[in-house]
């Protein structure tokens, strides 16, 4: 589960810089994409060990 949440948190960091830094919007879209598949994994782990 930690890893889950340190992949989420570098994830976010790769959103907020590519936001910030207008020629690496690509960079934003890549890192909201992985943010969601990340979670997603995260939930179905979750659920599948109880």
């Amino acid at each position: 589960m930690g890893i889950i949440i340190a992949l989420l948190v570098l994830w976010v960091v790769l959103a907020v810089v590519g936001f910030v830094v207008k020629s690496l919007l690509w960079l934003a879209i890549v890192g909201i994409v992985l943010f969601v598949v990340t979670g997603i994994v995260g939930a179905v782990r979750r659920r599948s060990v109880r």
